[in-house]
């Protein structure tokens, strides 16, 4: 598996992984517009074929944001997510980020396991953050260089 930057030709590709994945999915035109806005859009690929994708964006000064990660329905559970993950962690270390951020539909435990098997927190409950009236879990994470 290769992770590498997103390139325009991927959209297609990653447009149908976050409609298999999220029952709310963005649509192809936000997805463009996350990348043309400059925002981090990594890809992991095996043979040339897109199975999972992250986007990710320095919200503040010293705070990342995880807006967006998915994998192929048919390539979970073959540790492409953590490799995504952890690879815009790194990222975001380069660039002095202190805390990470993400949000995960509260009711989604398998994520909220993942998010935590990485070292990610649960913050707070957003009551009716998604558009179906769905709560969420904001969850953190803290990035700590080691001595």
């Amino acid at each position: 598996m290769i992770i590498r930057e997103f390139r325009p030709k991927d959209l297609r590709r990653v447009h149908e992984i976050e409609k298999m994945s999220f029952s709310n999915p963005y649509e192809i035109e936000m997805l463009k517009q996350l990348f043309d806005i400059g925002t981090g859009f990594l890809v992991a690929h095996i043979n040339d074929y897109i199975v999972g994708y992250i986007i990710f964006w320095i919200k503040k000064e010293d705070q990342g944001h995880i807006i967006s990660l998915a994998v192929d329905n048919n390539y979970k559970r073959q540790n492409i997510g953590s490799k995504l993950i952890m690879t815009a962690i790194d990222i975001f270390k380069n660039f002095d980020i202190k805390r990470i951020s993400l949000e995960v539909k509260a009711q989604n435990k398998e994520a909220v396991y993942f998010y935590k098997s990485i070292g990610f927190f649960c913050d707070e409950k957003i009551l009716n953050y998604y558009e179906e009236g769905v709560n969420a879990f904001r969850m953190s994470f803290i990035c700590v260089d080691e001595f």
